[in-house]
């Protein structure tokens, strides 16, 4: 599996690294409708349907499962039973794919839960359904568990499949069994690499040797969403000890000991790992919490944007930065995902909640700006009229992404989770804090 390297945030490319054409140039904001809750809709009903299309598929032709495909379009070797059971599995991208298609699945359930407000038509499986069968396939690709050897892949999943039973909870259906064994094997998990090394956190692997604020962070969300609120607050006074910077009003990425059994401090700052912190500090509240989620908005707005484009050029706006591809194209779209749910608290301050909601909404724009239609020869007969999303929303996919580049699946989740956290804003369905 591919993870990030700590000590080496992937930077936004600058207009020198990838140029846009003219005729690739975004259109300008003043020609676009108003926003409102339809035109969010509509847009991450497409940013649905074109991952599911272009990436969604059985595991090994099994009837109710379902994953996605890491690459699209695939490599002919990672088609075939030993491609599909030996090449590339990124568990935790998986994850967050359940959690796009809860999203969906909430909007869903707001219009009614009927068969036509599926964001894939009525003739196909609900949101919750696929969802359902994607955790089935995750199962079956890890091996026939659910345990991996990363903590911050097994609470993602955990935190969507919690979610996924809220749904349906919702819908008036009953939760899966799976799913309550699921998440009893994974809070096993989380309890064992919670311990007192370090002072206290969570462990990031099963080597036992860095925690960091990938892992923390949505392990304590995880237990404050779970009637555990006590251990999830224990993890968040590590966080703020350990890992919060207070000059920059941001947390940083881990710590180790060295030979020396001194504790060192990975500094680089990720645009994810705000993200769950956030989601933890609304889900516990209190003052102290409520008040050091606005500081993190505002440092999130001061140090992690970079200016919108329109065309190549500033249009004086900003957008949240984006790190690139493998892991780090799901970045953005996670802390959209938190930054949603602060835009909608009325716990917190207005202006906090307004700088959420621009942020959410400014790069969710940019994300639609610079999507691009399959060119002719691209896809199947069935994917023609689906869409492709730059991996930057600085940039448009014509360059990020120009036909026939192989595109990454991470990246596709990231700007789903972006227009889905732009859906849930301006909405008001999928944002709730237990429910989301």
């Amino acid at each position: 599996m591919t993870r990030p390297d700590p000590a080496a945030p992937v930077p936004e490319p600058s207009t020198a690294q990838v140029s846009s054409p003219a005729s690739n140039q975004f259109p300008s904001p003043a020609t676009a409708p108003v926003p409102g809750r339809d035109y969010w809709q509509d847009r991450a009903n497409e940013a649905a349907r074109s991952v599911t299309t272009l990436f969604g598929r059985r595991l090994l032709f099994l009837p109710a499962t379902h994953v996605g495909a890491v690459l699209w379009p695939s490599p002919s070797w990672y088609r075939d039973l030993k491609g599909a059971l030996l090449g590339p599995w990124h568990y935790w991208w998986q994850a967050h794919y359940v959690d796009c298609l809860v999203d969906a699945g909430r909007r869903e359930l707001g219009n009614g839960g009927t068969p036509a407000a599926r964001f894939n038509g009525p003739d196909n499986p609900s949101a919750g359904r696929l969802a359902s069968r994607l955790v089935s396939g995750i199962r079956l690709r890890n091996g026939f568990t659910f345990v991996n050897n990363y903590y911050d892949d097994m609470a993602w999943l955990a935190l969507a499949a919690h979610r996924l039973d809220r749904l349906a909870e919702e819908a008036g259906k009953p939760g899966r069994r799976r799913n309550a064994g699921l998440r009893k094997s994974l809070t096993l998990q989380f309890d064992a690499a919670s311990t007192s090394d370090m002072g206290g956190g969570v462990f990031w692997s099963r080597k036992r040797d860095f925690k960091n604020t990938p892992a923390t962070a949505p392990v304590a969300l995880y237990y404050a969403r779970t009637g555990q609120p006590g251990k999830g607050q224990a993890l968040l006074d590590w966080l703020d000890a350990t890992l919060f910077d207070p000059a920059q009003g941001l947390y940083l990425d881990g710590a180790r000991l060295n030979s020396a059994g001194e504790l060192v401090v990975e500094r680089a700052v990720y645009t994810y790992n705000q993200g769950p912190v956030l989601g933890a500090l609304l889900e516990l509240g209190g003052d102290a919490n409520l008040a050091r989620t606005a500081e993190v908005v505002d440092a999130v707005d001061r140090i992690l944007t970079t200016p919108a484009r329109t065309g190549g050029a500033s249009d004086g706006g900003r957008v949240l930065r984006c790190e690139g591809t493998g892991d780090g194209g799901l970045f953005t779209g996670i802390l959209c995902r938190y930054l949603a749910l602060v835009a909608k608290d009325p716990r917190l301050p207005p202006k906090t909640r307004a700088t959420a909601a621009r942020l959410v909404t400014d790069t969710a724009e940019s994300f639609w700006a610079g999507k691009r239609g399959l060119a002719a020869g691209e896809g199947s007969t069935k994917q023609r009229g689906r869409s492709i999303f730059s991996m930057h929303a600085t940039q448009p996919a014509e360059a990020t992404y120009p036909p026939g580049a192989v595109v990454e699946l991470s990246t596709q989740l990231q700007a789903w989770m972006t227009l889905e956290a732009a859906a849930a804003v301006h909405s008001g369905t999928g944002a709730d804090r237990a429910g989301s």
